[in-house]
């Protein structure tokens, strides 16, 4: 049976002219902000500006726009190989900011024409913000109604968690263990979000449970952290640099984790690998190591293979998205 995998990710500009839309595309999502239009296209239009300066300055650094495509398409291409020796698969990527948009990828997969799509969120972590604003984009354009089954979240998945534990482990320094914290970054998002119900900051704390579990290492020091906080709003923590500035401060060295990113971009490359670094070394650390992101390890990209191979249609009539039960403590599609 043919089959259309899609790879949903967040996307980045790809040049410097392209920061200003793909941040309107951003705020203009009503999963980011939840406000009926035309408000929410005035507000998208202002925060887009107000923010073009510092964004621009961001991606210069990354040569002038996002890798995040290019990274993915890597992922895409390994994936690919994997399915095609179980089936006839073949992968696409929905960027849901920027290029490649739903709309054109579509067109793709109209002509390929599968008898089923799987959609495959590039966020193991499942958040209303994320993969469910991508699923619901989905729905609006899928006018074929192709049969269609999702992969919500994937927090505890063994070969994501093992890929996990084989990156840290080669970071990590056994005679200098009393004196360093492992750090696991994640994507912040406002409380708000996630008192309503979002379960995403579980599903993080799920997969840093689940990986220090497989390290075994006696009295480990370790946290969970959120970065990227931006707005007037509470965001859940704590926060990476301020976790960051502490332990520097308590001449500890840090190793970096990112849990919620599986590709490099703006939010490590430079957050993580410029700001944060230079935090630590202004306030004292021991050292600073950050972890790379998954890209296209080996152990990952076969969980990914497991998960397409294995999905189950999870549309259950009733369940709140992802799937789980109004608790949205259990996730129905728990491997």
């Amino acid at each position: 049976m043919k089959r259309a995998v899609i790879l949903l990710n967040l996307g980045g500009p790809d040049k410097q002219v392209s920061v200003k839309p793909f941040l309107f595309n951003l705020f203009n999502d009503p999963a980011i902000i939840n406000i009926i239009q035309p408000f929410r296209f005035f507000i998208a239009k202002l925060i887009s500006s107000l923010r073009e300066k510092k964004a621009k300055g961001i991606y210069k650094l990354l040569g002038g726009g996002s890798p995040i495509l290019k990274l993915t398409e890597s992922q895409k291409k390994s994936l690919e190989k994997n399915l095609r020796k179980k089936g006839e698969y073949k992968c696409f990527i929905i960027m849901r900011y920027w290029k490649p948009r739903a709309n054109e990828v579509y067109e793709e997969i109209v002509q390929y024409n599968p008898k089923e799509v799987v959609l495959l969120p590039l966020y193991p972590q499942f958040s209303t913000t994320t993969t469910g604003s991508s699923i619901n984009e989905w729905k609006s354009i899928n006018s074929n109604n192709f049969k269609t089954k999702t992969i919500c979240c994937y927090p505890n998945e063994e070969n994501f968690i093992n890929a996990h534990v084989k990156s840290i482990r080669k970071y990590l320094n056994t005679k200098l263990l009393s004196k360093t914290i492992l750090l696991f970054s994640a994507h912040g998002l406002p409380q708000k979000i996630v008192d309503s119900g979002d379960p995403y900051q579980w599903q993080v704390e799920e997969t840093v449970e689940k990986i220090i579990e497989k390290l075994k290492i006696k009295n480990l020091n370790f946290n969970v952290c959120y970065q990227s906080r931006v707005g007037p709003l509470k965001w859940i923590g704590p926060s990476t640099d301020e976790e960051v500035i502490r332990n520097s401060k308590q001449k500890l060295g840090i190793v970096l984790c990112p849990i919620a990113f599986v590709s490099e971009h703006s939010e490590t490359l430079v957050e993580l690998d410029i700001e944060y670094k230079n935090l630590a070394k202004k306030n004292g650390a021991l050292f600073y190591k950050r972890v790379p992101a998954l890209g296209t390890n080996k152990h990952f990209i076969k969980g990914l293979t497991n998960l397409v191979l294995n999905v189950k249609n999870y549309g259950t009539k009733g369940l709140k998205p992802p799937f789980c039960d109004g608790s949205f403590r259990r996730c129905f599609c728990k491997t």
